[in-house]
């Protein structure tokens, strides 16, 4: 009888051994040009001032700054001893903030990469940060697992105000893009709502939106002022500002959505899904356009960079996805079609001699001899 020695496969199933060994497989692929990292990747934001680079936070406490045309790391943020589950960067782009399962939000010098100061006060893991200038003075605003919202001054790490409106804990943070001197927040929870907040009072709280069935994972307002949600409930949605923030359009998933934006100039819909896929969705009509496939793990989020979608992933990877139209019809057609190499080889033998008629009769002669 055949065993195994291998004590990976003591007291597994068949089919978490099956799940392993597609993984292992599927891990070898060079779809997306992978940069490989040695721990999983939590979140992805796109760097406002080194173009074409990227900060991504790790679970082994890390934030990197990653060049995506190369794949080096070009700036290295350390401090914290647990996940790194989301990052920003202040207004004036000088700083850059993480928050953290420790229950922190961790500071930087973007340019010296040495830490600054920590800003504490929640209960639980911090999930997300977003940073606004608001009457002059810089603001960094928290959202945790506590389900509280805190605002910090940045120069002083001075807690200003804390929002409890949520049941459950927060699980993403975003301005108006539209907001004048008076700023409202959006912020999605757990509790399957989305809440908005004016930063020093201003009013009483509005009702919540609650456009899905279950937590909200990630909120993106695109150039109509239009905020995208992904959800657990295995959506997305285009809310309509001018309709109330009524869904008008929804993109259906197998699995829970993890991240949404929007490419405003090919007007594209892109999602990250727990499948492991990262799908393309026409804005207008919400027919799956193109399903990229790399990953072997949860995509876990989305950050675009000019006319590229760069995804990370509990795989560790950074993959990248060219939205140009000329590279994404490639891939379109490659999905469907195959490799190109193989049709141009099945063209050329398909009816066609391989020799011309003065190799043959050379070929003839040297056989005979």
């Amino acid at each position: 009888m055949a065993t195994n020695s291998n004590r990976d496969y003591f007291f597994q199933t068949s089919a978490s051994l099956d799940l392993q060994e597609r993984k292992d497989a599927k891990s070898q692929n060079t779809d997306g040009s992978p940069i490989r990292l040695q721990s999983k990747i939590l979140a992805v934001r796109a760097d406002p001032v080194n173009h074409g680079s990227i900060y991504v936070a790790q679970s082994n406490g890390l934030v990197r700054r990653v060049v995506l045309a190369t794949g080096e790391t070009s700036a290295l943020f350390k401090g914290p001893m647990a996940p790194v589950t989301s990052v920003c960067l202040s207004p004036d782009g000088k700083l850059l903030f993480a928050g953290c399962w420790d229950k922190a939000v961790w500071s930087w010098d973007v340019a010296s990469g040495q830490s600054r100061q920590k800003y504490e006060g929640h209960n639980d893991f911090v999930k997300s940060v977003v940073s606004v200038r608001l009457h002059g003075e810089d603001l960094l605003i928290s959202g945790s697992a506590d389900a509280q919202i805190l605002v910090f001054k940045i120069a002083s790490g001075e807690r200003i105000e804390t929002f409890k409106d949520h049941a459950r804990g927060i699980q993403d943070l975003a301005f108006d893009p539209e907001m004048d001197d008076q700023p409202v927040l959006f912020s999605a929870g757990s509790d399957r709502e989305i809440r908005q907040f004016k930063i020093f009072g201003g009013g009483e709280p509005l009702d919540p939106l609650l456009p899905h069935e279950t937590s909200v994972y990630k909120m993106f307002f695109d150039n109509d002022g239009d905020l995208w949600t992904a959800s657990a409930d295995k959506t997305a949605k285009c809310l309509v500002r001018a309709d109330g923030w009524k869904a008008n359009l929804t993109l259906e998933h197998p699995d829970f959505v993890r991240d949404i934006v929007v490419y405003e100039t090919g007007g594209w819909v892109v999602t990250a899904c727990r499948d492991e896929e990262v799908r393309v969705w026409n804005r207008s009509t919400g027919e799956l356009h193109h399903t990229f496939s790399g990953h072997f793990e949860e995509v876990t989020g989305l950050a675009l960079v000019g006319s590229t979608v760069a995804s990370v992933a509990i795989d560790g990877t950074i993959r990248q996805w060219s939205l140009r139209p000329d590279e994404l019809q490639k891939a379109v057609d490659l999905a469907k079609n195959g490799p190109e190499e193989e049709e141009e080889e099945e063209e050329k033998t398909d009816g066609e001699p391989m020799l011309t008629e003065e190799e043959e009769r050379e070929l003839a002669e040297l056989m005979d001899d």
